[in-house]
């Protein structure tokens, strides 16, 4: 008797188990081939002719994003555009025109050389130190544009020893320097974050006649990702806020008459820039940063971007097209897999790959975590929902902007229906 029982209940569990797989299956996705946007996009592309992994920008929607973006901060607070997250000269011009701002924030030397030939009329401000090495080299071979250092550029210093090193600098090349000190307002990635630091940054460059404080700079990007638990992000905004008006108020302590009047205070980042809005009138910056969000990559999909949309997309012909997805030393295990797993039944390689994107369209695409990366034909699944063949387009979305778009040579401009010009990106090198 007891052993029918376990029997019994054995095979209720069995029963059990198979009955619950089904429900624990994935439920198929897709919905045919592309929406009408990227079936544009794609003819676009071929009447164009690309052939290959292209990175593409709706010029359309780049332009919407920017009027968001001025809408916010009209009003309120200059704007500087952030070119690493907008790495062409197309792209940078394009966004200074709609946005009426001839700010630029810079973060790589070449880049710096490149907008102090390019751009005559800039005012730069670096995003992060530079070694020492990197000025040198600037100064060795200075822009021939008519770009003037010593009132145009800013040098952006977190520590007396690096001030110190720039101090040197000015002093044996007979240059002015203006210093911007960057402060820590919370992200904890360096930056001024005590008293006594910037007590003696603001003495060395009152003893250094070649050197002038021209601002300060804290970037918040943490505060818009703080959980709830932690205050969240307003309050994040807040400390930091606070932090910098503690930073200020010492300054014009120890400068006193000396203290200049016309600063640049610069604040804010993509993910936090619509924060400051409410904060205008208490907020010690008068200038925000933005860049990303012009464009907005997949990691700015955030609510304080809501009203921003998607405005670059990778674009990347599929080179074969397999009715299964077969894992190499598993081949037997191919139909129980696509049994587990309707989005796996299809098999697309695009060209290239490994790229920090995610698949937007067709709705569907997967990358398969057990086959593995390859960044010359990348592995993608679908279910047999979703319709493309050999040649088609398949478009993915960066997760940044930054280094994902040097990575493709010159930027397909869309507009509506039509590729309308090829901007070239900045060298790195």
């Amino acid at each position: 008797m007891e052993k029918a029982r376990r029997k019994f209940i054995l095979g209720g569990a069995a029963l059990g188990v198979a009955a619950a797989v089904p429900l624990l299956r994935p439920k198929a996705l897709g919905q045919g081939g592309h929406s009408n946007y990227f079936q544009n996009i794609s003819k676009a592309l071929d009447a164009a002719g690309f052939s290959g992994p292209t990175m593409v920008v709706d010029l359309s929607r780049l332009k919407a994003n920017a009027d968001v973006l001025s809408g916010h901060l009209r009003g309120h607070f200059d704007y500087r555009i952030v070119a690493k997250s907008l790495p062409a000269l197309g792209l940078l011009e394009t966004v200074a025109k709609e946005t009426g701002t001839h700010r630029f924030m810079v973060f790589h030397l070449p880049f710096l050389q490149q907008l102090a030939q390019s751009q005559p009329k800039a005012d730069i401000l670096l995003g992060k130190p530079l070694p020492i090495a990197a000025a040198k080299s600037f100064y060795s071979s200075p822009p021939t544009s008519g770009f003037d250092p010593k009132l145009q550029l800013q040098w952006l210093i977190d520590s007396p020893r690096r001030l110190q090193q720039y101090a040197a600098l000015a002093s044996n090349l007979g240059q002015e320097l203006r210093i911007n000190i960057e402060l820590d307002v919370g992200l904890h990635r360096g930056g001024v974050n005590d008293v006594q630091s910037l007590t003696e940054m603001l003495n060395i460059i009152q003893k250094e006649p070649q050197l002038s404080l021209s601002g300060f700079m804290g970037y918040d990007a943490h505060a818009a990702k703080m959980p709830g638990i932690l205050g969240g992000p307003e309050k994040a905004i807040d400390r930091g806020l606070n932090i910098y008006r503690q930073r200020l108020e010492q300054a014009r302590r120890i400068l006193g008459d000396q203290f200049p009047s016309d600063l640049t205070l610069n604040g804010a980042g993509s993910p936090t820039y619509q924060l400051y809005k409410r904060r205008s009138g208490s907020a010690p910056c008068n200038e925000l940063a933005a860049g990303s969000c012009l464009v907005k990559p997949t990691d700015f999909d955030i609510p304080t971007l809501d009203d921003h949309e998607a405005a670059a997309f990778i674009a990347s012909p599929v080179l074969k097209r397999l009715p299964q997805t077969q894992i190499p030393g598993l081949e037997s295990l191919t139909g129980a897999m696509r049994w587990l797993n309707p989005n796996r039944e299809q098999t697309f390689f695009i060209s290239g790959g490994y790229w920090k994107a995610q698949p937007e369209s067709p709705k569907g695409l997967s990358i398969n975590p057990i086959y593995g990366r390859s960044t010359n034909q990348e592995m993608l699944n679908a279910s047999n929902q979703v319709a493309l063949r050999e040649d088609d387009w398949v478009f993915l979305r960066p997760t940044q902007s930054e280094s994902v778009f040097l990575q493709f040579g010159d930027i397909a401009v869309y507009d509506k229906g039509t590729i309308v010009n090829c901007w070239s990106v900045l060298s790195n090198s």
